[in-house]
């Protein structure tokens, strides 16, 4: 399917590995021009020269603390009119809410709810008046089914729902959508530490965590995150104009509803 979206620009954060380079990979597979970030500027760049080889779109990789107001800065100088958004960062330790203080919580709010706020606001307003805009924000299965250990992740995701669920609808009429894409269980490096984090709680490895984690799925794996990356570029395409609003899990089925 030609997604309709060849030639436009987008920004997608976190995407130097993970669900984050994957929704890159998809949207340059559909003649996307990037600009990419992370905080590490290896596997970054790494990753910019090899969507930049496989696909022969502009690709521009910007190391930076995407959290910050210069690294922010910087993102948005590079990429000029944007057209399309994607939202992305890690999420914050698990823990006990009993061991974090307010400097803890500060720190997640303000990766996963003010900074995604923060790059919307920065872009928006472009989209609005060029009639088209995509914005999807990686978040988390936990938005629907809340993770006990994963509370700040829990707390600051959620945020960002509650507030976007408002902003979508104010701007719909104009082309532009907002939605957030929930992952479940995708086969990333995140995956592998918090397994290895409850392995060593528990005596186990983190495979034969991970095995575990598969058995309880309806789908018996974890995700491919080129089943991310394919989804993501979807709601950011010419097609996805009436999706707008929505929270859309990707979890092979986990999340047990009938709704």
């Amino acid at each position: 399917m030609d997604l309709g979206i060849r030639g436009r620009r987008a920004i997608v954060c976190g995407a130097s590995a993970g669900l984050g380079r994957a929704s890159a990979e998809f949207l340059a597979g559909d003649g996307v021009d990037l600009v990419i970030c992370a905080r590490r500027e290896g596997p970054l760049e790494k990753a910019a020269t090899a969507i930049r080889d496989a696909h022969g779109v502009d690709v521009t990789a910007i190391a930076c603390d995407i959290t910050t107001e210069e690294g922010r800065a910087a993102v948005l100088e590079a990429a000029g009119d944007t057209d399309i958004l994607v939202n992305n960062a890690g999420g914050p330790p698990p823990g006990n809410f009993r061991d974090w203080g307010r400097d803890t919580w500060i720190a997640a709010i303000d990766a996963n709810m003010l900074t995604p706020i923060e790059m919307i606001k920065a872009t928006i307003d472009g989209m609005i008046d060029r009639k088209f805009g995509r914005i999807v924000n990686i978040t988390s299965g936990s938005v629907k089914s809340p993770i006990p250990e994963l509370g700040l992740s829990n707390g600051a995701r959620t945020g960002l729902t509650g507030f976007v669920a408002g902003l979508a609808r104010q701007v719909g009429k104009h082309n532009v959508t907002i939605n957030g894409l929930l992952p479940g269980e995708f086969a990333t490096d995140r995956l592998y530490k918090l397994s290895e984090a409850r392995g060593k709680a528990t005596g186990q490895t983190a495979e034969d965590v991970l095995a575990e984690r598969a058995g309880r799925s309806p789908a018996g794996r974890q995700g491919d995150p080129a089943e991310f990356g394919a989804a993501c570029a979807f709601l950011c395409s010419a097609h996805a104009g009436y999706i707008n609003g929505q929270n859309i899990l990707m979890d092979g089925g986990a999340f047990n509803s009938s709704m």
